[in-house]
This record gives C-alpha cells, structure tokens and sequence, in this order.
C-alpha cells in the first residue's frame, strides 16, 4: 500500500512540474523570439514481484508475480526551437531573424541560429529577441539593455536610430557609412543551449568542450535572412498548451483521488482492523 502512496505521489509532483511549464509557456507569449518548452515524462525503474513460498517438499521456491511500476517524473524541460511567425512592427530598431534551410547534424537535425550579446557579465549569450533601441553612447542594445554584437565580437556602434540593415545582416548608418556586421550564431546543436532567463541562452559546458558558438557569418551551407521592422513571434501555441494544462490538472485530480483512496484504505486498516485485534 506504502506502494500506492508512492506511485500516487510522484504522478502529483511530475503534473505540477508540467503545469509550471506550461504556465511559463502561456506568459512568455508576446515575448519575441521565444522557444517554448516540452517536457518529457518517464517511469522510474520497474520491480519484478515474487512470492516467497516455505511451505514446499523443495524448500523455498518464489513465483514470479510480475512487474510493479515504482512511479514517474519529469525527465527534463527542453527548448522547442523552431521559427517563430513574423510580425511587422515598423519600428526601425527591431530585426527579425528568419532562417532558412540549415546543414543537418548527425543526428538528422538542423540547427539553429542566434543573435549575439553580452549580458551584465561581460559574457557572450544568445538570443533570438530582436527588440532593440539604441542607447546613449549610441550603441545598439536588447531591450534588456545588453550590447548587440557584430561579428568581431564587439558592440555595435549605429550612432542613432536612423540606421539601415539589409537582409545579410550589414549595418550602415544615418550617413551611409557601414557600421559593421550584426553577427549570427550558429548552434550545430541547440540542445546543448540551457535557458538562462531574459531570453537569453548559453552554451552547456558540459555538452560541448567549446566556449562559444561559431559564427554563420561568411558560410555559404547556413541560410538566413535579417527583417528591419519586424520580429519573431513566439512559437508557443495558445490553444495546444490550453488543452494541455486541461489535460495535465485532470491528471492530477486523477492522482489526487488516488492518493485520498489510499489514505482511506490505510485509516480503515490502523483503526477498524487493529481494533479487531
């Protein structure tokens, strides 16, 4: 029965997991450039049952009964990176990144591609918000305040407002002179970037020896198009993450119930049966 408690236990915990996620998913909706989460759910190891049996001419013998599931979790949250819808903005300082067709990896996956910042640290982070301003130095930086840079590694300087970039990403200013060249991410594999809030994404060290993404810059097999006036929208979808937070509170109502009939159980067990005795 202690069992049942477990097994119960563990279906609440993995459902409210996944209710946080997708809560997470429904308020970054308007938030451009987001990825929404999926969650993987897995059953822990099963236990093979047997009954022991003494009272046999052959000594003790045990029949196997079967298998008996010992619960399950929440494996991991992980990032869905497809592309967002467009939306045109008309503001001059906001950039769409719209990728194309990308080298597949050795898994038979394609890529995916990232703007370029430094966040408070000094330290390179990718994003695909590209909801921009400039500030008073005249640098181009996140909404978040963190520099946008070129493909030297470098901030870019635009000087105002009045810039242009064409679809290659090549940055000129109010007076046509070239300010640089926004640089573009290329992540081979983007399951070894981790979220690390304000839309910002870093490379898991653990995953991959290298300290920084390449750039796509210069490489003819990477496709991609820079939009002057729109944004990424967020692919999370309103509808399909609805009927999966329904789904998922019904499955912790169903644990819940679950859990309570056990409980009853165990109160008829301590308090009638002991009684008897």
């Amino acid at each position: 029965m202690l069992r049942g408690f477990y097994g119960a236990a563990s279906g609440m915990i993995t459902q409210q997991r996944r209710t946080e996620m997708l809560n997470d998913n429904m308020s970054n909706i308007n938030t451009p450039g987001y990825k929404e989460d999926k969650g993987s759910t897995r059953t822990f190891p099963e236990m093979l049952i047997q009954a022991q049996n003494n009272n046999t001419p052959f000594g003790r013998t045990s029949t196997p009964i079967g298998e008996l599931a010992t619960g399950v979790y929440l494996q991991d949250r992980t990032p869905n990176f497809e592309q967002g819808d467009m939306l045109e903005t008309g503001n001059n300082t906001d950039v769409g990144l719209l990728q194309g067709v990308l080298p597949e990896n050795e898994d038979g996956e394609q890529g995916s591609l990232f703007f370029t910042v430094l966040n408070e640290d000094g330290e390179e982070r990718y994003t695909r918000n590209g909801n921009w301003t400039v500030d008073g130095e005249g640098f181009l930086i996140t909404s978040q305040g963190y520099y946008v840079l070129d493909e030297d590694g470098e901030p870019l300087e635009v000087d105002n407002e009045n810039f242009m970039i064409d679809e290659n990403g090549l940055v000129t200013n109010e007076e046509g002179e070239e300010a640089g060249q926004i640089d573009i991410a290329y992540a081979e594999n983007a399951n070894n970037l981790v979220k690390e809030g304000n839309g910002l994404l870093r490379l898991d060290g653990e995953a991959d020896e290298e300290e920084e993404l390449p750039s796509a810059i210069g490489n003819d097999e990477i496709a991609f198009q820079l939009n002057q006036g729109f944004l990424e929208r967020s692919n999370v979808d309103p509808g399909e993450t609805m009927t999966e937070m329904m789904n998922t509170y019904r499955m912790f109502e169903s644990n819940q119930r679950i859990l309570q009939a056990y409980d009853q159980s165990m109160e008829r067990a301590v308090n009638d049966i002991g009684r008897l005795g």
